[in-house]
């Protein structure tokens, strides 16, 4: 029910003659899907807020799955791609698969395959890393996070080294359960974010 409810929020949202409008995709995990905090607190609302406030006509779409994987992100890409026909995809996975100890080159066929559909699809494509703890050992850890650095490399597209930044050692700025941001979290990870994506906003122009 939360994942038909995030992305139903914010398709609502959008205002009578906006359809034209260029569409932002949200496309991550429990990070995105504002996951325990209300989905109107969430970062990628405050994102359409600031969209508005900015002069941009996107809107923003959240397809975000709390739970959801790199496997699960490129199985459902095609058809999140073909649906909302996005300008920009902000892409926020992999957290899942670290935590459950999935292999770093299979994380990374599936991010390699999410980016190369949606450049595809043309639309620009930014990539927010993620960081783990070292339940597995500095050898996993440093491999799950060169993944996001290569295929950033290797793809040209925006990124940046950890969406948590600032906000993961701050016990005031998660939830109880240590591994999800707070609503006061929120407006920092739009800040964290928001340079590549203005980036990204700004490449999908040169191509309109």
């Amino acid at each position: 029910m939360r994942r038909i409810l995030t992305l139903v929020l914010f398709l609502i949202s959008i205002p009578a003659g906006g359809a034209e409008a260029p569409t932002v995709l949200v496309f991550g995990d429990s990070l995105s899907a504002g996951f325990g905090i209300d989905v109107d607190q969430s970062w990628p609302a405050l994102l359409q807020t600031r969209l508005q406030g900015q002069g941009y006509e996107h809107q923003v779409v959240n397809a975000s799955i709390s739970g959801e994987t790199t496997e699960g992100g490129a199985n459902r890409i095609p058809i999140a791609l073909e649906r909302f026909k996005p300008a920009v995809v902000i892409l926020e996975l992999g957290g899942n698969d670290g935590l459950r100890g999935f292999p770093p080159e299979r994380m990374r066929s599936n991010l390699k395959t999410i980016i190369e559909t949606s450049k595809a699809s043309g639309a620009a494509v930014v990539l927010l890393g993620i960081r783990i703890p070292t339940n597995y050992g500095s050898r996993y850890t440093q491999a799950f996070e060169n993944t996001y650095r290569e295929l950033a490399r290797e793809l040209d597209v925006p990124w940046i080294e950890f969406f948590m930044a600032g906000i993961a050692m701050d016990r005031d700025l998660m939830q109880d359960d240590g591994i999800h941001p707070n609503a006061t979290a929120q407006p920092i990870l739009l800040d964290n974010a928001w340079p590549i994506i203005r980036e990204a906003l700004e490449q999908a122009k040169t191509k309109t």
